[in-house]
């Protein structure tokens, strides 16, 4: 009798973004409806230890090892030592949350003259009624928070999204938009002042300490994939216009794969417009056009080849529609030679890491990140390594409590029958999402990616989405021909 081995499987790595977690939040308010918006954070980062303080001596005892924010109000946090707290918690991020107009309108410059205590804090954002009611914002700047202990502490490769505005109560409004584009696959990083962007982008204190031969060694930008910016930022004591201006300029020199947002609705952002999408601040009807910009132009959607003279991109849905792609691009045709030079722009622009780095291939994107070509070498290059990727990723289960799961079938029966406290880590930290995003499923994952909660509910929830699914896309499998897939030798 033969012994057939049985094939090789590979493991299935999730991409964390944030391997530094917040267990714990301590929230010290005067303000009451600041107070009872725990229950937004409950509800939405269930895995969140949530404490409410009465008095400033209890927020002075606070001492935890592990990483914690401190969430204040203008009253609390004037009246606390905000460097003693510091002192006993070493992985602590301090956020004011501000009702004072100038602190909300202001630069940090006009806020601390008036307002020394928000010196003290590592991030602010502006509080009040209606759109920025607490509740609606207050999960969001957790994860901002997180965000910000995960940039200092891990060294690990980012995905970041660089928000630059002076003013919290734009940043307060803004930031339920983006993280609900965005989901979990990137970071955000707030700064509010010209050197201070500088600092985070480059790693120097001046545009004249850039050196052009170690700049990508230096500071966070390398790891940016899209910069959001006001055009009117502070640079030194003044406002300035030009100030936004040559951020970008500097930005599009170093790194031109970032794409630009410029959130601005001042009429010299218009002057701008050949360097950026222009987002005009507070106007409702341009977040969709944000949100398609950012899912086309920086890896979060469908990968996108843009051909020549405006015509209508090729789009790929995951690495089997790149492969395909591909495989256009090696017919010795005018239709091929043009999109080889197209592809070799994109590898130029790590366009193709950048997608990969979004949809939870970080090992192929690593690979592929330094490595350069032309014309064919180029399409031959990626076509062995999509291809081989390909071939591993079917045979490459998710596993859950020890069991293994290779399809959506197998997904939605351990759904059904698993504990919801097995369950619920996996979609916290965007497991399920990352996998199914492996696995070829985008829209699946991205219906995932936003579903916190805990229990039963939960589990029902998710299982419903994967069978509405598994029909949407088995009468897709029917309505279409039959492609062979690449296969490992």
């Amino acid at each position: 009798m033969i012994d057939r081995e049985k094939p090789r499987e590979y493991q299935f790595v999730p991409r964390v973004i944030n391997p530094v977690r917040l267990r714990r939040a301590v929230l010290f308010a005067a303000d009451a409806r600041l107070r009872q918006s725990q229950k937004a954070l409950t509800e939405n980062l269930p895995w969140l230890e949530i404490e409410v303080l009465s008095d400033p001596a209890s927020v002075h005892q606070v001492s935890f090892d592990q990483p914690i924010v401190f969430l204040f109000d203008d009253t609390a946090l004037g009246i606390l030592d905000a460097a003693g707290i510091r002192s006993r918690n070493q992985n602590a991020v301090l956020v004011l949350l501000s009702f004072q107009d100038i602190v909300k309108c202001s630069p940090p410059q006009v806020a601390g003259r008036k307002y020394p205590y928000t010196a003290a804090a590592d991030l602010v954002f502006a509080v009040g009624r209606d759109d920025l009611a607490p509740e609606k914002i207050l999960p969001y700047v957790v994860r901002a928070a997180e965000d910000l202990l995960n940039i200092a502490k891990s060294r690990a490769p980012r995905s970041i999204f660089h928000i630059v505005d002076d003013e919290p109560r734009w940043v307060s409004q803004f930031l339920p938009v983006l993280y609900g584009i965005i989901g979990q696959r990137a970071d955000v990083k707030i700064t509010r002042t010209f050197e201070e962007s500088l600092e985070f982008l480059f790693g120097v204190s001046r545009e004249s300490g850039i050196d052009p031969s170690r700049y990508f060694m230096q500071g966070h930008g390398d790891d940016v994939v899209c910069l959001i910016t006001d055009i009117f930022l502070p640079r030194g004591d003044e406002m300035q216009s030009q100030a936004g201006l040559d951020l970008i300029r500097l930005v599009n020199s170093y790194y031109p794969r970032i794409p630009v947002i410029i959130a601005s609705k001042a009429k010299e952002a218009q002057e701008f417009k050949d360097l950026g999408f222009i987002l005009p601040k507070g106007d409702p009807g341009s977040l969709q056009k944000l949100r398609d910009y950012i899912h086309n132009l920086t890896g979060l959607g469908d990968f996108l080849v843009f051909g020549m003279k405006g015509s209508e991109p090729r789009r790929a849905k995951n690495i089997q529609g790149i492969y395909r792609i591909l495989l256009e691009a090696e017919q010795d045709t005018s239709a091929g030679r043009e999109l080889r030079d197209i592809l070799e722009a994109y590898g130029e622009k790590d366009k193709f890491s950048t997608w990969l780095y979004m949809h939870s291939y970080k090992e192929l994107a690593d690979r592929l990140r330094p490595r350069r070509g032309h014309g064919r070498q180029l399409i031959t290059l990626l076509k062995r390594h999509f291809r081989l990727e390909i071939a591993r990723t079917e045979r490459m289960p998710l596993i859950i409590d020890g069991r293994k799961i290779f399809t959506l079938d197998d997904l939605h029966v351990s759904l059904q029958t698993l504990g919801a406290e097995i369950i619920q880590p996996y979609s916290d930290d965007d497991i399920f999402s990352s996998w199914l995003d492996r696995k070829g499923y985008p829209e699946l994952a991205e219906e995932f990616r936003p579903i916190h909660g805990s229990g039963r509910m939960l589990c029902q929830t998710l299982t419903e989405i994967v069978g509405r699914w598994i029909k949407v896309y088995g009468e897709r499998a029917m309505n279409s021909t039959p492609e062979k897939t690449p296969r490992l030798p």
